[in-house]
């Protein structure tokens, strides 16, 4: 019994009617081809079968066709209940699917794993890299830009590195939400704000700020995680220091979660005594008691314009240094 041998590049040269140099630059993807030569070899490449070795087309290229998502986060808050991160990694894998590329998802949430990342990516194992969320002034994404590496971020560096990146309209979203609450007849208005090492935790308190001192209203702060656990923490604070609050907002929709269920364990009507409203719009939010008025945008979405960012980057185009996705209010029973 014999073995078939695997089709070679000579062989779909002779089926192409082309040269083994041809064939060559149209499976290394070159665009100097002209398409109908492209087309027979593509057509003789899926009539024969042939795979191209990985391996030597790298080397060739210079290319990996793969694409590292870093979450600079333990593992346990990006596969929680946090549906950012998933979405995040979801509407990544989508989009290089459908460009014929590898994913490498990568955790940094302590110093060791964030060096990994740092050796594996200046390795230039991958082609391109994706950070799902920084904090502080973390070197890296300007480090790697600067080494010629493809990078772009959710949400602005806080470094002040130029680097490219897509974010939401976390200070317009918010604006929104306080105001409802004010047009609504809110006049104690809390906020259980974000970490300040996020770019989102800092927009959405800025939001926050700007909006109730504009209608010369006091600050009332408390800090959280973005976790249940911070919020119920942070509104069980609230409520100590401002027992006369009216109205919360909270910076993401788990914190939320828990104040409501802290608003509820301590006597408060929601939203009779205390309107709340959150920011993310998860699939919960229309399920809590009462269902949670939140600041909607479109989570998957920004994973995907993410990687698409960085496909164009990566091909050589010219890209704009930020993208800003819009939010919109969604108004349900808790506020």
């Amino acid at each position: 019994m014999t073995t078939a041998q695997r089709p070679t590049l000579e062989a779909v040269a002779r089926r192409a009617g082309v040269s083994r140099a041809t064939v060559s630059r149209v499976v290394n993807g070159s665009t100097t081809v002209a398409e109908p030569i492209q087309e027979a070899v593509r057509r003789a490449v899926a009539e024969l079968g042939y795979v191209p070795n990985l391996a030597a087309r790298s080397l060739v290229t210079q290319r990996t066709d793969s694409v590292a998502l870093v979450m600079p986060e333990e593992a346990t808050r990006v596969f929680s209940d946090d549906q950012v991160f998933p979405g995040i990694i979801r509407g990544a894998a989508q989009e290089l699917e459908a460009a014929d590329k590898q994913l490498v998802l990568m955790l940094a949430g302590s110093a060791a794993g964030h060096e990994r990342v740092e050796r594996y990516t200046t390795g230039r194992h991958v082609d391109g890299v994706l950070f799902a969320s920084l904090h502080g002034a973390d070197p890296l994404p300007g480090t790697l830009a600067r080494l010629g590496i493809p990078v772009v971020c959710a949400g602005r560096p806080l470094d002040g590195a130029r680097v490219p990146y897509v974010d939401v309209d976390n200070v317009g979203g918010v604006t929104r939400a306080v105001r409802h609450l004010i047009e609504n007849g809110r006049r104690r208005i809390a906020s259980i704000a974000g970490p300040q090492d996020m770019i989102a935790g800092i927009e959405r308190l800025t939001g926050y700020r700007e909006t109730v001192t504009a209608a010369g209203l006091a600050e009332l702060v408390a800090y959280g995680d973005f976790t249940r656990e911070s919020g119920a923490a942070a509104m069980h604070q609230l409520l100590t220091a401002h027992p006369d609050l009216d109205a919360v907002f909270a910076a993401s929709d788990l914190m939320a979660h828990a104040a409501l269920r802290t608003l509820r364990e301590a006597g408060r009507r929601v939203p009779d005594d205390v309107a709340v409203i959150g920011f993310d719009d998860i699939e919960t939010a229309a399920y809590t008691e009462p269902p949670l008025t939140t600041v909607r945008w479109e989570i998957v979405e920004l994973g995907r314009e993410m990687t698409r960012q960085l496909l164009r980057l990566a091909a050589g185009e010219a890209i704009e240094e930020s993208v800003i996705l819009p939010t919109e209010l969604v108004v349900r029973e808790s506020a």
